[in-house]
């Protein structure tokens, strides 16, 4: 089977996760459980992702001049990915601290260091890797200036442009000019359309408004209701896949990055977004960020 490029120009982050009894209060101390670091940061995820599903996967980001970052890429490398485009900074390597107490509520400080520090000087580097691509896949984690300048670069090239908006920040209009398919959340799709989306119908209304904005086609991602579809014509719902849930953290980055992959391989849509369902499904059943993504024998073995 040909598979079709895939670069991913996102953020690289490493989580360092600590399990305690109970949140300190301002000024206190208190001592904690089992510690955990692992890898995370929406871009990497992403690319991890569709790696281990398959994909042809190119990975752009920026990590510091630290341990964080030496074993970042170490990581990636072992999972396959191309990291030659992988850039390091002065700033350290982005962290994200995560304590969660006994009844699995979370505190968390993000420190994005290097992430913030992915210039749009380094995307006109990276511009002949992005028009070498066949699809490139983008989120919010990094400076918007570099995510627009990479869209613009894609789009002028022919290259299919995915954006999933997350975490949400201000964009400018011109962005979604440039975007093919725009895969938000139902909260995301609220907030760039302006529309409350509590149903289908609210859902396709935010969708029009998007697609007034320049948006080509659209994928909601409806968590436990499965996504919504939506070319501009008739929305199309796919339902979610039926398991038992232990841990959702990145499940909305193992359905991009394994989209990406299924698109890569010529499927239509609907298919590529069934197979984003079940790959997401899958990671929801275990614990962690990239250390719950499925390969692709575990995919195919999904009842």
């Amino acid at each position: 089977m040909e598979r079709r490029k895939i670069l991913v120009i996102g953020s690289s982050n490493t989580d360092m996760t600590v399990k305690t009894r109970s949140m300190p209060k301002p000024g206190e101390t208190v001592v904690g459980g089992v510690f955990t670091s692992g890898a995370g940061g929406k871009g990497a995820n992403q690319a991890v992702a569709a790696a281990r599903l398959g994909g042809d996967v190119s990975l752009v980001c920026k990590v510091g001049r630290d341990v964080f970052g030496d074993n970042a890429v170490k990581g990636y490398e072992a999972e396959g990915l191309d990291t030659s485009g992988v850039l390091r900074s002065a700033q350290p390597s982005g962290v994200a601290l995560i304590t969660v107490d006994e009844k699995g509520e979370n505190c968390i400080v993000v420190a994005p260091g290097a992430n913030m520090d992915l210039t749009v000087d380094d995307v006109e580097r990276s511009a002949d890797r992005i028009r070498e691509a066949d699809i490139l896949l983008l989120q919010l984690e990094i400076p918007v200036a570099s995510v627009l300048r990479a869209a613009e670069i894609a789009s002028e090239a022919g290259v299919c442009v995915v954006l999933n908006p997350a975490p949400y920040a201000e964009v400018p209009e011109e962005l979604f000019r440039h975007v093919t398919l725009f895969i938000p959340n139902e909260t995301e799709l609220s907030s760039f359309s302006g529309v409350e989306v509590t149903d289908e119908a609210s859902a396709v209304r935010a969708c029009r408004v998007m697609m007034d904005k320049g948006v080509s086609k659209l994928i909601v991602t409806l968590g436990s209701q499965g996504s919504l579809i939506y070319d501009g014509v008739n929305p199309i719902h796919i339902d979610p896949v039926p398991v038992k849930a232990v841990d959702s953290t990145a499940a909305g980055d193992t359905y991009c990055g394994a989209l990406c992959v299924a698109l890569s391989e010529g499927e239509d849509l609907v298919s590529a977004a069934n197979f984003a369902s079940r790959a997401a499904a899958l990671s929801v059943t275990r614990m962690g960020a990239q250390s719950s993504m499925p390969g692709r024998e575990e995919l195919i073995n999904l009842s």
